[in-house]
């Protein structure tokens, strides 16, 4: 390192006294450095020790090199040596932005002043030094520079992170750190109308309470769905009287910034950012704390998409888990029941008391295994819809009333209705053993009693958070109506809410819930083309919402279910139907044991009875030399030829053959030919003897009808 000279004279003029100019010199507010002509530092003022870090009086002997990058210093001394044989004054302004090295190896970004100096016959040179950081509309540019950055974070967090709650900690942080806020916070709104902490930064805590003057800065950010800019929230007159009722230890907020968070068009809650300083906030930091918040609410809305997904895709594949054992558990239960029934009438067992309660006591228990079976095909959606135009303000005052005779005295059972009357066009009975589920759900919730609020009303859309089925149609035009059934019970967590809908889950004692109900209720409103929501809080109670679409012309029968009065076969079954003796039935059943069962059945009703295996064998027995009055035939068949097909086929070959149908669920149907429960019934299995002899009462009045030309 060069050794130094002497410092050039303090002053240039005698007038001025002895000491003024190196009073001026250490006083100017830029950063001045003075070297020789060989790079050496003779004079730096105290502005230059702040800006480059170093104490008072290191910077003097060093070489200027050393305020230089490394990756720059060669082409430094390259202009260095050119201004010295050409020395000239040259202002800030007027050369691009450079960057000086800090003592710490950090990096400022700088204009440069240069001025020549001669004195005692030396050349030198006066460097005045500026930070652009300290010119306000850089200051403004480094700043939204630091803000698109901040977005871009978020964006990669959100990329990454799966969590909400994950993601949702992080945007305080980056509001506090981009808009160099004092405070920063998400708040939510909760079902009962509380405002919930639930991210903050900047000193405040998620457990620190929200004083009544944000709370009502809030609470108009979300009323008006705009967002908000306050210069002083003390001093702001939409806020007076929130501001005159504060207590003096309420923590100082002058500057506030409150954006709302949306949720497919509602509003969730809001981000906000305060300062104590008043105006610090420009309208750019508004415009950030915009964007932070769209690009939360997207992340948040993609994972509760995924969830529900998720959720969707869990519940779809356990349907058709529970509708496969459905359909084998009701073929074998045919078989049981089959046996039963010609056990129950053999004479050894009528004329003995004892072992007719026992045989009576195995059907009982078979009836119940046919119920189980029947709620796993609700849940797995493949049991057959018999929609038809129901007003279900009538029918919600009626089921309240038995329940209100029912359930214990203490529980206060309520209807209300937002109109007189709401169509919807679904399964009657279907719809009401869902409420009924429901409303014993919430009878179970409040075992000391409490109130049970019933709800009609209607909506254009689903509610956000409510969730409609992958692959459902569009919403319906005349919108939803929405059936509510509200407890004041316990509730349930997160954890259990999110489970509700899965078949076996109870949060029951043993013994007291099978775990379907919901599951149930789940099956029948997704495949009815609605969907439900449930909102709940512990200790607050639990709402049930049912979304079913709105009718509002009558309703025509829908493709791939039966008219009205096809679910007779079951609905009177054991009503005593007699068929004419020696009627000729063609049976189609690929499994051996149902078949014979089915055989037996329809030779105890005085049937003729033909058998076939498979599609292919009934199919020739129908083109060959025998004549038959009525085919019943399996819808599946296992391979080859389905049921569906066969029964078409037949159809048109034998107009005057009358056809039903057997399944043990309809998933056939719903996935295959969808037009064949438009001309012939189907009765679900199991069946006994009475069923059977119902069914093919009414297969035949519907071929008679349909040969005289009633129906089509």
């Amino acid at each position: 390192m060069d050794t130094d000279p002497a410092p050039p004279p303090a002053r240039s003029s005698p007038a001025a006294g002895p000491d003024i100019f190196e009073v001026l010199f250490h006083a100017y507010p830029d950063a001045l450095v003075v070297t020789d002509d060989a790079g050496t530092i003779v004079l730096a003022n105290e502005a230059a020790t702040q800006l480059l870090g170093y104490e008072t009086g290191e910077l003097v002997g060093a070489n200027v090199d050393m305020l230089v990058p490394a990756a720059s210093r060669g082409a430094h001394a390259f202009y260095r040596r050119g201004y010295a044989a050409s020395p000239r004054a040259r202002p800030m302004g007027t050369d691009a932005q450079l960057v000086a090295r800090r003592r710490d190896g950090s990096e400022v970004v700088v204009e440069i002043a240069l001025s020549p100096l001669r004195s005692g016959g030396a050349q030198y040179v006066v460097a005045a030094i500026r930070s652009i950081a300290d010119f306000p509309r850089v200051k403004e540019a480094l700043r939204r520079a630091e803000q698109t950055e901040q977005l871009a974070r978020l964006g990669r967090i959100a990329a990454e992170v799966h969590d909400p709650m994950a993601l949702l900690e992080q945007v305080p942080a980056i509001a506090v750190e981009a808009l160099g806020a004092g405070a920063a916070r998400v708040l939510l709104l909760e079902p009962h109308g509380e405002l919930r902490v639930a991210a903050a930064a900047g000193g405040v805590d998620v457990a620190d309470p929200v004083s009544p003057l944000m709370a009502a800065a809030v609470r108009h950010v979300m009323a008006s769905g705009h967002s908000l800019r306050a210069r002083d929230l003390r001093t702001d007159p939409r806020f007076a009287a929130a501001a005159v009722g504060a207590g003096k230890d309420e923590p100082a907020i002058a500057s506030f910034l409150a954006v709302p968070l949306f949720d497919r068009g509602r509003t969730l809650g809001v981000l906000s950012a305060s300062a104590q300083q008043a105006d610090r906030f420009k309208a750019h930091d508004l415009q950030f704390l915009q964007s932070l918040s769209g690009t939360l609410a997207g992340a948040l809305q993609r994972a509760a998409s995924d969830a529900a997904l998720q959720h969707s895709q869990r519940l779809e594949s356990g349907g058709q888990l529970t509708g496969g054992i459905a359909h084998d558990f009701n073929n074998l239960l045919t078989i049981i029941q089959g046996n039963l029934q010609v056990l129950e009438e053999m004479p050894g067992v009528a004329d003995e008391p004892g072992n007719l309660e026992l045989v009576e006591a195995a059907t009982r228990a078979a009836r119940r295994g046919a119920e189980l079976t029947g709620k796993l095909l609700v849940f797995s959606r493949r049991q057959v819809l018999r929609p038809s135009r129901i007003d279900v303000v009538p029918m919600i005052r009626s089921l309240a009333g038995i329940l209100q005779r029912t359930v214990d005295r203490r529980i206060a059972i309520e209807v209300s209705s937002a109109e007189p009357s709401y169509l919807v066009a679904v399964d009657a009975g279907q719809l009401e053993s869902a409420l009924l589920n429901i409303a014993i759900n919430a009878r179970d919730a409040m075992p000391a009693g409490g109130r049970l609020h019933m709800h009609v009303g209607g909506c254009d859309a689903l509610p956000a958070g409510v969730g409609r089925e992958a692959g459902a149609t569009d919403a319906p035009a005349a919108g939803y109506v929405a059936i509510g059934i509200t407890d004041a019970g316990e509730g349930m967590s997160a954890e259990v809410k999110a489970r509700v809908f899965e078949p076996f889950f109870t949060t029951k004692d043993a013994g007291r819930g099978t775990g379907l109900g919901l599951s149930v209720v789940y099956g029948f409103v997704t495949q009815s083309q609605g969907a439900i929501g449930i909102e709940s809080v512990p200790g607050a109670g639990t709402t049930v919402t049912l979304y079913l679409p709105r009718a509002l012309e009558p309703q025509a029968t829908e493709a791939g279910t039966p008219p009205a009065d096809a679910g007779a076969a079951t609905g009177r079954a054991g009503a005593g139907a007699t068929l004419r003796e020696g009627l000729r039935v063609l049976l189609v059943e690929d499994d051996a044991e149902v078949r014979q069962i089915a055989a037996g059945y329809l030779q105890g009703l005085g049937c003729a009875v033909q058998t076939a295996a498979s599609g292919e064998e009934a199919w020739t027995l129908l083109e060959g030399d025998g004549t038959f009055d009525a085919l019943l035939t399996d819808i599946a068949l296992g391979t080859g030829m389905r049921g569906t097909r066969l029964a078409m086929e037949a159809g048109r070959r034998h107009p005057a053959l009358a056809i039903l149908a057997m399944s043990g669920y309809a998933h056939e149907l719903l996935e295959g030919d969808r037009a064949m429960l438009e001309r012939y019934d189907m009765l679900p299995k199991p069946f006994d003897r009475a069923a059977l002899a119902a069914a093919l009462q009414l297969a035949l009045a519907r071929r008679d009808r349909r040969v005289a030309g009633l129906v089509d």
